[in-house]
């Protein structure tokens, strides 16, 4: 499985804008921009993204150990708070809550840690980079 997202951006750095659309069209010419990351501007930013992409692979991940595991999900609800401190990612904190039918907190501790270490956005986060470059 490979799915892919692209990004446009027109002008500078602070009076700049782009747009973001990935493979699904579920975002179709986001707008972001400087304002949108740094400031309280109108569209998305690449670190709001990852941690949507975080809880949202966490969850899956969290829930397939759950169901494994013979329990019943009502809900799991996670919240991904993303870090960025000068220029650099620093941490991703995953707030998890959860009604699951007849699992012990140690059972749903041991299968939150397993989920954390092993969502592929999880290895994601540090994983290596490589890059294709064209100049048009």
């Amino acid at each position: 499985m490979k799915r892919n997202a692209t990004a446009v951006w027109n002008g500078t750095l602070k009076e700049g804008a782009g747009k973001l659309t990935t493979q699904s069209k579920t975002l179709e010419n986001t707008q972001y921009s400087f304002k949108s990351r740094f400031e309280e501007g109108v569209g998305t930013n690449p670190e709001e993204l990852v941690a949507a992409a975080h809880s949202g692979c966490f969850t899956m991940q969290l829930s397939a150990y759950i169901t494994e595991g013979g329990f019943e999900i009502e809900s799991i609800e996670t919240k991904c708070d993303i870090d960025l401190v000068e220029g650099t990612i620093i941490t991703s904190h995953l707030t998890v809550n959860a009604k699951v039918k007849g699992i012990t907190d140690a059972v749903f501790q041991e299968l939150v840690t397993k989920a954390e270490k092993n969502c592929p956005i999880s290895k994601l986060l540090n994983a290596a980079i490589s890059t294709t470059a064209t100049l048009v």
